[in-house]
């Protein structure tokens, strides 16, 4: 549920929002709070919230969110994503409010926490922590690095690439910031965090290592495929996105689900410019790779995948398979609609990367459309907020 990154990271075109220079949009901070108490009745009638946030929209250009409507409203983020196939299980949302904090490295601090809470063990947990908000005249600081666990790409002088090849220019920046990576370098070595305020210089922060649970991929009937020493991350926290409720931008606001299985062995190891393991596998599983008539890649991308679901699950590690998640998001889309609710989902995302049209997500159309609160693109690509 990257949640499920379930999704793949690509160009997602989504308006770009800043909230830095102007007031507070009125109807959109209406219609929220007119959806939170449609939605929550128990709170009675809207009029006085109303009135409360345009007095202090017209004195300060802003307003704060109280906890119930930071939560409600991170929480129909993810429910109105539409580029993710894991939002049946919206509600369980943990949201941590922590927007008093700005310092850099306090944020830092606090995404380590994240992650610790979100690992949970193996029983990953969906978690978004919600730092300061945009403020006119006042950006928040921001999280560059496009999720909170990543692994290194080293640029050798051949061209060639040791690591995540997606990764080479954070982990450059990063480097000339005074990272010093391991002396013996490796493909999985994990970047530290980079958080930015406009007013200061960006913080450089190095993860520990029990904030990082990592699951070591093994075959089981490929004994060989463990000695590749391949492992990925069990938390796929987004950590690059904005997150906007009701005319209000929170810019560092990292979340996570679980991973769905393809987003790791046929995204993350099998694409070109990520670790391009495919031609590798094929040869030492003795395939022709001849001809992609032989279906060669078909059939390294199969046992790639049931290596990692079997790896987790071995571990104990909570994951998701392609199959079991286009039923759910069926369901989800279902429950939407008897809530008298429009489910908006993007096809090209929606549909998993492998096998899709024996998945029950491919044969329908769905409804594309924007709806807020939601995740936004900041100056990065956007990704699916629950599964990557």
């Amino acid at each position: 549920m990257a949640p499920v990154p379930l999704c793949p990271a690509e160009a997602i075109p989504l308006r770009e929002t800043s909230g830095c220079e102007n007031t507070v949009d009125l109807a959109e901070a209406d219609d929220f709070l007119r959806q939170h108490h449609t939605e929550n009745p128990e709170l009675g009638p809207v009029e006085h919230r109303l009135a409360e946030v345009h007095a202090e929209v017209a004195a300060t250009g802003t307003y704060r969110h109280t906890p119930e409507e930071l939560t409600f409203g991170a929480r129909v983020a993810w429910r109105n994503s539409a580029r993710c196939i894991g939002r049946l299980y919206w509600r369980s949302l943990k949201v941590r409010d922590l927007r008093d904090l700005r310092d850099p490295k306090e944020i830092a601090d606090e995404c380590v926490e994240h992650l610790k809470l979100a690992a949970n063990g193996g029983k990953v947990r969906p978690v978004i922590t919600v730092f300061a908000p945009d403020e006119p005249g006042r950006p928040a600081p921001r999280i560059l690095n496009e999720q909170l666990i990543r692994y290194a790409g080293y640029l050798g002088p051949d061209g060639g690439v040791l690591g995540d090849r997606r990764n080479v220019d954070l982990t450059d920046n990063a480097i000339g910031m005074g990272w010093r990576p391991p002396a013996r370098r490796g493909p999985f070595d994990v970047l530290p965090l980079v958080v930015e305020r406009e007013d200061a210089e960006p913080s450089l922060v190095e993860l520990p290592p029990d904030a990082v649970l990592e699951v070591r991929i093994t075959h089981p009937e490929l004994p060989w495929l463990a000695e590749l020493g391949l492992r990925w991350h069990a938390v796929p926290a987004i950590s690059n996105m904005r997150l906007r409720i009701g005319g209000i931008d929170y810019p560092a606001a990292p979340f996570n689900g679980w991973y769905m299985g393809t987003e790791i062995g046929a995204r993350n190891f099998a694409d070109a410019d990520r670790y391009d393991l495919l031609p590798y596998l094929a040869k030492r599983m003795g395939l022709d790779t001849s001809s992609v008539q032989t279906l060669w890649k078909d059939r390294v991308l199969v046992e790639l995948n049931r290596a990692v679901l079997h790896s987790f699950s071995a571990a104990g590690v909570t994951i998701t398979d392609h199959h079991t998640e286009s039923d759910r998001f069926l369901t989800h889309i279902k429950k939407e609609e008897e809530a008298g609710r429009s489910c908006p989902a993007d096809w090209t995302w929606i549909v998993p990367p492998m096998s899709s049209g024996i998945t029950s997500v491919f044969h329908r159309y769905y409804d594309k459309r924007e709806l807020v609160p939601n995740f936004f693109a900041g100056d990065t690509e956007g990704v699916c907020p629950v599964i990557h």
